[in-house]
């Protein structure tokens, strides 16, 4: 079990999501939207993109704490966001990153630079620095992922902390959940992910680094944020409530990778999975996919929020 701290207030800033739909009216004291006002006109855009990234922010005793989750898809959108945003990077104190897939290592250089702190630390699971890896769509065909290394985000400046074991950070207020145990009989990760191994050989990837993050909100429970659960989301919240030693949830958010027809099949125990922890909040984002999305609405309207680019979302005690 790991050292988690309670928090009075955890904020998540979405810099970078698949969807954004400016029209949509539905701030409360959980939801709270970008404006479309920049010097009184309507001119403030945000951008969506396949990718994910997000802002933490936790407070205790009235000290907030900041730090950077994932990095986006492309080399400005997440950026241009924070910009949209009026978000002060230099806040930033420590970045994580949930696995070594580019819609989430895309804006690494950007945001870094915008952070400013030299020796900066990112934590992730050692093997997001696997390469070559790909998708394999057919015998002949492969979507390579760009490669990510130790010497690279170390020419930017980066401390690197790689760990396979859960990590705290901000002295303890949020929870690197290290390799996630795989226990449910239906999350068997992406079948057309492979990778070479040491002696060049192909074999599937099972992508070990794919991971999240919790805090423990006071009298609320975990919130639990992953970047695409290729570990499954419902081994990621069972691993972090193991991990944590917190037994309730308050919110499950974050890319659940149900999109297209590989994963059609296991929607429904993913939810009935979700629906088993009685969380207060599910907010499905970036891969979970669109049938996915309307299925987990509908199984649990009182309990959904529809993500969005821009959007930030508070949980408090």
């Amino acid at each position: 079990m790991a050292k988690i701290t309670e928090v009075d207030k955890v904020e998540i800033i979405t810099l970078q999501d698949n969807y954004i739909d400016i029209t949509v009216q539905d701030n409360n004291t959980v939801i709270s939207r970008p404006s479309t006002i920049r010097d009184g006109e309507v001119r403030n855009s945000i951008l969506a993109e396949h990718g994910f990234s997000a802002i933490i922010r936790t407070t205790v005793n009235g000290t907030t704490r900041t730090m950077l989750f994932d990095f986006g898809f492309s080399p400005i959108g997440a950026a241009f966001n924070v910009r949209a945003l009026d978000i002060p990077m230099e806040e930033v104190e420590v970045m994580a990153l949930s696995h070594g897939h580019s819609d989430h290592t895309g804006g690494i250089d950007e945001l870094t630079r915008m952070i400013g702190r030299p020796g900066i630390g990112l934590v992730l699971h050692p093997t997001a620095f696997t390469n070559p890896r790909y998708i394999k769509v057919s015998k002949n065909f492969k979507r390579r992922f760009p490669k990510l290394t130790r010497k690279s985000l170390e020419a930017k400046g980066i401390t690197v902390i790689e760990t396979t074991a859960p990590y705290p950070l901000l002295d303890g207020q949020i929870l690197f959940l290290g390799e996630v145990e795989r226990t449910t009989p239906f999350e068997k990760g992406l079948p057309t992910a492979f990778r070479e191994n040491k002696n060049g050989e192909e074999e599937w990837d099972p992508m070990e680094d794919d991971t999240g993050v919790a805090m423990h909100v006071k009298g609320k429970g975990l919130v639990v944020l992953s970047g695409c659960a290729h570990s499954g989301i419902v081994n990621t919240v069972t691993h972090a409530r193991k991990v944590a030693g917190v037994e309730k949830v308050h919110a499950i958010m974050g890319g659940f990778h149900l999109g297209g027809p590989l994963f059609e099949s296991i929607v429904e125990p993913t939810t009935e999975g979700l629906r088993a922890f009685s969380p207060d909040y599910v907010i499905p984002c970036h891969c979970t996919g669109r049938k996915a999305i309307m299925h987990i609405e509908k199984e649990m309207p009182d309990q959904f929020i529809l993500n969005m680019s821009g959007t930030t979302l508070t949980f408090s005690a």
